[in-house]
């Protein structure tokens, strides 16, 4: 005899896990980069479902296997449209090198994006070197929470046989506690005046180019470079270089920021 009472409490349990998963929400509006691809004109470049080098599908899945669910914003980041997320990326905006018609972040997106943030939101800035990056529009954003993306570069590597020149070291570090060595190349510095803002890892030459920040309830992490796309948590990096585990680290961390839903 089927149990009734039991199935409908298993059936709330499962909707309560189902509704309490973080929600991760990548950008696709200030990106929104587009190639023909078969006489096709196909987005391409940080999607979550793209499995190619460019593509996030890689750092999607470890937030997925960490339990959150995975969302897309392809609208201007209003508190609307911002409501169901609680951690929001955004990747290397576009400049007019790669859109004909690039969506800026403007003043009233900086409002509404720090008025979410302040509420408990976590946000991911992801940047570029300055030749393949709109700074612009995306350090008035930055300079909300007090730090500000350069134009400069870090960590250059030629080609794939300098692969340290792009090696960070990392000790007693507050997101990375397993991975020791991790490849970051052609990223921008960043330099920062809030009084909250504390770098987490710095270029061989000594500059900040990844930093966190508290913001009312919510976070901030910030980096130089969009790092974790498939390229380079993939396998593909010589032995010792600890991208994927840095991945999974961060992802983490991202989670456990979320403050507690009252």
């Amino acid at each position: 005899m089927v149990n009734k009472p039991v199935i409908y409490s298993l059936l709330l349990l499962l909707c309560g896990l189902v509704s309490s998963a973080q929600t991760v929400t990548l950008d696709y509006y200030f990106n929104h980069e587009v190639h023909n691809a078969g006489g096709e004109t196909k987005r391409f470049h940080y999607r979550w479902d793209e499995k190619t080098n460019p593509g996030f599908s890689i750092w999607g899945d470890i937030f997925t296997k960490q339990g959150a669910r995975l969302d897309t914003l392809d609208k201007a980041s209003t508190a609307q449209n911002l409501a169901r997320s609680d951690i929001y990326i955004i990747v290397d905006p576009d400049s007019k090198k790669e859109s004909p018609a690039p969506n800026y972040i403007q003043n009233n997106d900086v409002k509404q994006i720090a008025a979410w943030v302040k509420k408990g939101g976590v946000l991911v800035l992801m940047a570029n070197d300055s030749a393949n990056v709109e700074l612009l529009h995306f350090n008035k954003l930055a300079a909300k929470f007090g730090f500000h993306f350069g134009d400069d570069m870090q960590n250059h590597v030629i080609d794939d046989k300098h692969f340290d020149d792009g090696a960070i070291a990392t000790w007693d570090n507050p997101i990375f506690k397993t991975a020791r060595k991790l490849f970051l190349k052609d990223v921008c510095g960043i330099s920062y005046s809030g009084k909250n803002v504390k770098p987490v890892l710095k270029s061989k030459n000594g500059v900040a180019i990844a930093v966190i920040t508290r913001y009312g309830r919510g976070t901030v992490f910030a980096v130089g470079d969009p790092w974790l796309y498939n390229e380079y948590v993939n396998g593909r990096l010589p032995a010792g270089f600890d991208n994927d585990k840095a991945a999974a680290e961060l992802t983490k961390w991202l989670i456990g920021q979320i403050p507690a839903k009252k």
